[in-house]
């Protein structure tokens, strides 16, 4: 079955994804979670998976979406599934123990590394491993050191939406909702997190280059100053800030808003003939890949790499990224999905100007070792200050 775009808004709507990234830090990011598997065995019988909602489906919510039954009839595996609705409630859920496998934003996967709840992955043993793209291989959310801590799932794009009417030329810089946002005061939206201070990080390190900043989530604290002072003048022109997705929708949709941080998927939902487009502004973007990692506990280590690599292959990683909003990781994905183009899928140019979440640590990401980096404690406090 292939999946279209304007197919998926029960799976979107699980896109609590991104509406709370409400994040404690984690100092370092050094793991105690063990080894990784040296060989495979004997499938155990099942699996116990923490995901979030849509990335596990079985035909029972959605009969036209079901990824699990092949898998569950190919390998034995019968798959225990839970959801989640904050990358925290995810880290805390990791504790328990009682999970084989995670499916991790960005902005959780070095909190589980640095707690050791995860441990590396081999993915000699994951065959569909090789078919993922190479540029969301060995990233910093994904691994330490060139070891990789597990399999990515998809990505996207924290793109610039636009009002035509407003802007019959396609804005080609993110001043529009910064340094111009003056020019549409109340009319711009923002999205609602501290993470958004990488947003305005990313428009910095072409504006503001004497900031030195080279990495949006590697901010020292006279830069990370400078992020919230070009925050502070964007508050005073805009007219809401959202982590609904829906109203985000409905805003544009009606003009309320007419230039805003999107995801793709969003504008998608609007009318075919919406006066709302998008564009990757000229500085590049934010934007996410969430990874499959395995517990460094995991009672059922044989399934839970069954699942990785079955999550992986074309088929089930095009039912469930289409299902979800987001380009696959794996290009014959879009064999099975009608609309890779409309997310950039593949598009290495595309994915070049992406800054994907990471956590902000203390120890500098950019790699920096004369300073001490602000993490993500401090961030969510410069975040509620900067919004009074």
């Amino acid at each position: 079955m292939k999946i279209s775009a304007k197919n998926k808004s029960v799976g979107f709507g699980a896109i609590a994804l991104a509406s709370a990234l409400i994040l404690s830090a984690c100092s370092g990011t050094t793991s105690s979670g063990g080894s990784a598997l040296n060989e495979l065995g004997d499938n155990e019988g099942e699996v116990n998976i923490l995901s979030w909602p849509g990335y596990v489906e079985d035909g029972s919510n959605y009969p036209d979406y079901d990824w699990v039954t092949s898998f569950e009839a190919n390998t034995g595996c019968m798959v225990n599934a839970k959801s989640y609705g904050t990358s925290d409630e995810a880290v805390n859920l990791m504790k328990t123990g009682e999970y084989d496998v995670i499916a991790a934003s960005g902005d959780a996967t070095l909190r589980l590394i640095a707690a050791g709840d995860v441990a590396p992955v081999n993915t000699d043993l994951i065959p569909n491993y090789e078919g993922i793209y190479d540029f969301l291989k060995l990233q910093p959310w994904n691994s330490i050191d060139g070891v990789s801590y597990g399999v990515p799932h998809g990505y996207g794009a924290n793109l610039l939406a636009y009002n035509t009417d407003v802007f019959p030329v396609a804005p080609t810089s993110w001043s529009v909702v910064f340094d111009g946002a003056s020019e549409n005061s109340g009319k711009i939206s923002a999205y609602d997190s501290p993470i958004y201070i990488a947003d305005a990080a990313v428009y910095l390190m072409t504006h503001s280059p004497e900031l030195g900043i080279t990495d949006p989530y590697a901010l020292d604290e006279t830069q990370l100053q400078a992020a919230v002072d070009l925050l502070k003048g964007q508050r005073l022109h805009v007219g809401e800030y959202w982590s609904d997705w829906l109203k985000a929708i409905s805003a544009l949709d009606t003009g309320d808003t007419v230039a805003t941080t999107t995801w793709q998927v969003i504008v998608n939902y609007l009318a075919e003939d919406t006066n709302v487009a998008t564009v990757l502004p000229e500085e590049g973007a934010t934007g996410w890949s969430d990874t499959w990692m395995v517990a460094s506990g995991a009672a059922n280590p044989n399934c839970a790499y069954a699942w990785l690599d079955w999550i992986a292959s074309p088929e089930a990683n095009g039912m469930a990224t289409g299902f979800f909003g987001e380009a696959p990781s794996n290009p014959e994905a879009c064999n099975y999905r009608e609309d890779c183009e409309a997310f950039s899928a593949g598009d290495t140019e595309f994915a070049g100007k992406l800054y994907y979440w990471t956590t902000p640590i203390e120890d500098c990401l950019d790699g920096r070792t004369d300073v001490k980096c602000t993490d993500y404690a401090q961030w969510t406090e410069a975040w509620t200050e900067m919004k009074g």
